[in-house]
């Protein structure tokens, strides 16, 4: 049965984080805003956790889950190798709307990584989504909580309607801004990869390299 739970987007209340991070532990999927749209949380070492996710998506295989972490030593847990590009932009423009395809760290599910051995992350300035977390102490699925081909939800009562009874918890944080995506940057290719055109531009993220990207 799913339940949405108001919570402050700029001090959320620890009991209510602690909560949803209980049900992440579960196995179980929670539904947060971000600094864009909200987003659909799970564990990303459980493997039927991700297959709800992908379930309730509606999403193609083949398609990877991004993930939200905390900080970046939560963002090394995730993954293989964190090279020195990585650490750059880190320290430039983390938090922020920023996705990095790196090595996954073999932890991951297979199937979170849709056939791959990469896997896009970042760290989210919103505070209910740093607190979430933070307070399941890894990193979280961080995919719009949307059907696939489906406009990403604003609300919470969006997310309610498009997901129904997949979600165990909606933490209703209020209207999300919207605005463009993050923009997404392939790490693992030389020269780094632009993915997807985001809310970073590619102009600032080449100056903190000090390279081009393609």
């Amino acid at each position: 049965m799913q339940q949405i739970q108001h919570i402050d987007p700029h001090g959320p209340d620890p009991v209510v984080i602690d909560r949803a991070a209980a049900l992440l532990r579960a196995g179980e999927l929670v539904a947060y805003p971000t600094e864009t749209f909200y987003g659909l949380a799970g564990d990303p070492l459980n493997p039927e956790a991700v297959e709800l996710i992908f379930a309730a998506k509606e999403r193609p295989d083949r398609m990877a889950l991004p993930l939200i972490a905390a900080d970046r030593e939560a963002v090394r847990s995730a993954v293989h190798e964190f090279s020195d590009s990585a650490e750059r932009l880190a320290a430039a423009l983390w938090p922020g709307a920023l996705t990095l395809v790196l090595p996954a760290s073999p932890a991951l599910s297979p199937r979170l990584l849709g056939g791959g051995q990469t896997v896009g992350i970042r760290i989210s300035p919103h505070a209910v989504a740093l607190a979430l977390a933070r307070a399941f102490g890894s990193a979280i699925v961080a995919t719009s909580a949307n059907r696939s081909g489906q406009p990403a939800p604003m609300t919470a009562a969006e997310v309610r309607v498009a997901l129904g009874g997949h979600v165990s918890l909606v933490l209703d944080g209020g209207p999300t801004r919207g605005g463009q995506a993050s923009t997404v940057l392939d790490l693992t290719l030389n020269p780094p990869r632009l993915v997807r055109s985001g809310a970073v531009p590619v102009s600032v993220v080449e100056q903190v390299l000090g390279r081009r990207v393609t």
